[in-house]
């Protein structure tokens, strides 16, 4: 079905316009998908994003400007989350050794067991929407690249 169905809307001012929205509601789709298959685990999709990004790095720890520069909703308050993970036992914030004004973040063995779970049932969803060839979704990755300005 395509977006004009979806949201009832029978013309757009420009193809543009409809990528837009078409965007915009492919990621809220996206998004409900992930939120339903992990919720159960009482963690959002910002906080399994800083648990991800901490697994990158292990066993290094990472900053807390790191972990926002990486983030992939720049609308998140990183330190909102890494307290809550923390308040979870899934990470450990330590103050930097060179730097008393820098908080590390490191994840804890129950983090890497929680990023597991998380990451299975994330894969499910993936897995739920392989609707597309692999050289559709490298066009469909070089198209939203080619997108942003950054």
């Amino acid at each position: 079905m395509g977006i004009e169905e979806k949201i009832k809307q029978n013309a757009f001012a420009s193809e543009a316009e409809k990528a837009f929205v078409n965007i915009g509601y492919t990621q809220s789709y996206i998004s409900n998908q992930i939120n339903n298959r992990i919720k159960e685990y009482n963690i959002s999709i910002q906080q399994y994003n800083v648990l991800r990004i901490l697994k990158g790095q292990h066993p290094k720890p990472v900053s807390i400007n790191d972990i926002t520069d990486r983030m992939v909703d720049k609308m998140s308050n990183a330190s909102r989350l890494v307290e809550k993970l923390r308040t979870k036992n899934l990470i450990e914030r330590k103050q930097c050794s060179f730097d008393k004004r820098q908080v590390d973040v490191c994840l804890t063995d129950k983090g890497i067991e929680m990023l597991m779970v998380l990451t299975e049932k994330i894969d499910h969803v993936i897995n739920d929407h392989l609707h597309l060839k692999e050289e559709e979704y490298s066009t469909l990755n070089r198209l939203l690249d080619s997108l942003r300005k950054d």
